[in-house]
C-alpha cells in the first residue's frame, strides 16, 4: 500500500473513543478541513483506504463522472 498522497491533501488517521479499536479519519486540503469520515473503520489501514477514495472524489471535480 503506498502512503503518498497528492498534493495539497493530507489525511489524518485516528483511533476513536467509541467504538473503542475502531479508526476514523480526516481529510485536509490547504490544511483546511475538506472532509471527515462519518462512520468507523475497524483498522488504520481501512481507514486509509477511505481517505483514499475521499481524496479521489474530491480531485474528481463537479461533473467529472
Amino acid at each position: 500500500m503506498t502512503t503518498e498522497v497528492p498534493h495539497p491533501y493530507s489525511i489524518t488517521v485516528e483511533p476513536l473513543t467509541k467504538p473503542q479499536g475502531h479508526y476514523g479519519w480526516a481529510l485536509r486540503k490547504h490544511g483546511k478541513l475538506a472532509e471527515r469520515s462519518d462512520r468507523a473503520f475497524p483498522s488504520e489501514n481501512k481507514a486509509f483506504e477511505n481517505a483514499m477514495k475521499a481524496v479521489e472524489r474530491d480531485q474528481g471535480g463537479f461533473g467529472s463522472q
